[in-house]
């Protein structure tokens, strides 16, 4: 009863804020670094110039700029609605549309060869339940921006309600997306760029799975082919779901990497809004046991929950796990031997079962004194 009660409160503070519009500033670029951000969306587009909640099966293709604030710690993501504070929260600075994925891609090798020191990849990150498009701009910038994440970043914006009551609406509107999704990866991978990395985070995870389930039935082998690298970080998936979506895969990208946490209260709501609060959704299993014969490697980032600011996000909001992640990117970067530099460098016990292997991820121990 106090859990439902707690929800309830909660529910009814969040009503209180309008997520619905968040202004463009480009003045922001005049305190904060600019950060681009490509976005493909299926949300319907308001008559404020915003993307809200509405659905249409049309694309609109954008480029979004986010203004980073200065002086702030990794992980953090601090912003506002109505009235941004560019000198210390994450703030929309830009956004121009693109009237083709012509003009849109062309644009995004444009941006990568900017920088000859960055790769020729795009690293696509699909959001949860629960989200506004603004709000995954700002996420997926921070991550990206924290972990130093190569190439260009893009944003699948499916369209969540982004309302904590929304749940059920998210679910089907997840469902809504897939075929959306499957037509920017495959345009994305038709337009010569090498690399296509995929990060889903809660019910986006879901999104990814559902996508390439359906591509792999149309064409067997296109997810190996085609995606250089899967992170699932929080999944909102149950893990009977999960392998029957896998059981389609002719062959499972890799890496394929779960990011799990045991303390994760939004996972523990999901499972309670689907009847089922005993069952482990696959972002808080405590054992690989379950997916042993799946060629997949699990990140367990319990121990860094308290630590994050998010314990529905650690792998993004936890300042010590993103220094780590920051590290073994750098040395990807540069010596590219990405699964070697992964298992040595990551803190924790190591747990191969079958197919399945298993990082606990320990914080480091504090030397005694003197």
């Amino acid at each position: 009863m106090r859990f439902i009660a707690v929800f309830c409160m909660v529910a009814l503070l969040g009503s209180c804020t309008d997520r619905s519009y968040t202004p463009i500033t480009p003045q922001a670029l005049d305190i904060g670094t600019p950060f681009t951000v490509f976005t493909a969306t299926n949300r319907a587009k308001q008559a404020d110039g915003s993307y809200g909640y509405e659905r249409t099966t049309s694309l609109q293709l954008l480029e979004l700029t986010v203004s980073i604030p200065p002086d702030r710690m990794a992980g953090e993501l601090d912003f506002a609605y109505a009235k941004p504070e560019p000198e210390t929260q994450f703030t929309l600075a830009g956004q121009t549309e693109f009237t083709s994925s012509d003009a849109f891609l062309n644009r995004v090798r444009e941006t990568l060869k900017q920088d000859p020191t960055t790769s020729d990849e795009i690293v696509l990150f699909v959001h949860g339940y629960n989200t506004t498009q603004a709000e995954t701009a700002f996420r997926a910038a921070q991550f990206a921006y924290d972990v130093n994440l190569p190439g260009a970043l893009m944003i699948y914006s499916w369209p969540s309600q982004g309302k904590l009551l929304g749940y059920a609406y998210d679910s089907e509107s997840m469902l809504f997306a897939r075929d959306g999704l499957e037509k920017v990866l495959r345009r994305i991978r038709g337009s010569g760029i090498k690399k296509l990395n995929l990060i889903g985070h809660s019910m986006g995870s879901a999104l990814i799975m559902e996508t390439l389930r359906q591509i792999e039935i149309e064409d067997p082998g296109w997810s190996k082919r085609s995606i250089n690298g899967v992170v699932l970080i929080s999944p909102d998936l149950d893990v009977d779901l999960f392998h029957i979506q896998m059981d389609r895969f002719a062959e499972v990208p890799d890496p394929f990497i779960i990011m799990t946490s045991g303390k994760d209260p939004v996972l523990g709501l999901s499972a309670l809004l689907r009847g089922d609060r005993d069952r482990k959704r696959l972002g808080n299993i405590n054992s690989i046991d379950q997916i042993a014969d799946l060629p997949v490697q699990v990140v367990d980032t319990t121990a860094y929950s308290k630590s994050a600011s998010s314990p529905h996000f650690v792998a993004g909001t936890s300042p010590a796990l993103l220094a780590i992640f920051g590290e073994a990117q750098r040395l990807v970067d540069t010596f590219g031997d990405e699964k070697i530099i992964r298992d040595k460098l990551l803190p924790g016990d190591v747990v191969r079962t079958q197919k399945a292997t298993a990082i606990r991820l320990t914080t480091p121990v504090p030397a005694a004194p003197g």
